[in-house]
């Protein structure tokens, strides 16, 4: 496997956080792409340094974002910003290292939290047009 840093990921990452994410701490969030994966279907992944490890090297919660190449670069504009969403659903609220699973990151609650993000950009454009920011 080869990794790489996604920096234009995570400038993503940050404005879904910014929008729906408040407790993700964008400091302690990386996102990269990975290329010669050998799994089947999988397009993304999250990654957690335990809490043992954490304690172990005495440091807080990281977590990091796996984007497999080229599925992921394949997806839809829309099907990537979802992919990142679920992905971004699995860090809980308490940010400590722990993931969310699959019964609360589910394809209706990555759709309503979608719908949530694109109601908020919208707004967003609005506003700049209102005032010309």
């Amino acid at each position: 496997m080869k990794y790489e840093p996604a920096p234009d990921i995570q400038i993503i990452v940050e404005e879904l956080c910014v929008s729906l994410f408040p407790h993700v701490k964008l400091d302690r969030v990386k996102c990269f792409r990975s290329f010669g994966t050998s799994s089947r279907g999988t397009i993304a992944r999250c990654h957690a340094l335990g809490k043992l490890m954490q304690k172990a090297i005495g440091i807080d919660a990281v977590y990091a974002l796996e984007f497999l190449c080229p599925r992921f670069e394949k997806l839809s504009e829309e099907d990537k910003i979802k992919t990142i969403i679920h992905e971004l659903m699995h860090i809980p609220k308490t940010f400590g290292g722990g993931f969310r699973q699959h019964d609360f990151v589910c394809e209706k609650n990555v759709a309503l939290h979608y719908e949530t993000y694109k109601a908020k950009k919208a707004d967003k454009e609005k506003m700049k047009r209102w005032f010309g920011v």
